[in-house]
């Protein structure tokens, strides 16, 4: 197969903004690049009220769906068409309100404030990132939609997480008086695993020492065996 490549300039880009990226060694990054390209060729980027997508912010989101899919085989994240990106807040019909992010799985679409989303990016130590909690959105639905080998590794361990939490009641009750996790983890199983997953890309080590058998649960959805994991 031959790698699809990024420009110097995009490439620097990555580097300066992912700790992640900056972990990789020479081959892994290429793969990266390559997955890079092939995730913008393969979504259309709409700017709403008036925003102008630039190659900047294709290559920033993108990043983001690949760090989270880098341990997949299919990296694509088939619900995804679209990505529609809002200046700021955006008004949604689905409850009436403003948000920052959300997953149409209707209109395979991935809509986001560009003003959070950056917050996300250049705040990387407190466990907030846009881009990685819709992004985690999209994965946990389409894995349970899809029947790839990822997907299938993705949904089994939730249930194994999620069964984890269910039978120990006193590690539930250890999260829940930490207060490690911020409260909008617990509206719903959703909102947890995009909670964990921004905490696991974040602050990794902290989460390992904090919560270990969650941490290897989270390691295991993303198939992780990377420097820094």
């Amino acid at each position: 197969m031959k790698l699809k490549k990024l420009e110097q300039a995009d490439k620097d880009l990555l580097y300066k903004s992912f700790n992640f990226y900056k972990g990789l060694n020479t081959k892994q990054r290429l793969y990266f690049d390559h997955r890079v390209v092939s995730f913008i060729k393969d979504k259309e980027f709409i700017g709403r009220k008036g925003l102008e997508v630039t190659q900047d912010m294709k290559l920033l989101i993108s990043a983001h769906a690949v760090i989270l899919t880098f341990g997949f085989r299919d990296f694509f994240i088939g619900l995804i068409d679209k990505i529609f990106i809002y200046p700021n807040k955006f008004y949604s019909k689905a409850n009436a309100a403003y948000h920052k992010g959300e997953m149409n799985p209707r209109m395979r679409a991935l809509v986001i404030s560009w003003e959070d989303f950056k917050f996300g990016l250049e705040v990387t130590n407190d466990n907030i990132n846009l881009g990685i909690h819709e992004f985690t959105h999209a994965i946990h639905l389409n894995s349970m939609k899809e029947g790839d080998v990822s997907s299938t590794i993705f949904a089994d361990s939730f249930k194994e997480l999620a069964n984890l939490l269910t039978k120990d009641e006193s590690l539930r009750k250890e999260l829940l008086e930490s207060r490690f996790f911020r409260d909008y983890a617990f509206l719903n199983q959703f909102e947890f695993l995009a909670v964990v997953m921004e905490h696991f890309i974040e602050r990794p080590m902290e989460f390992k020492q904090q919560f270990p058998q969650i941490y290897s649960k989270a390691k295991q959805m993303l198939n992780f065996d990377f420097l820094g994991y």
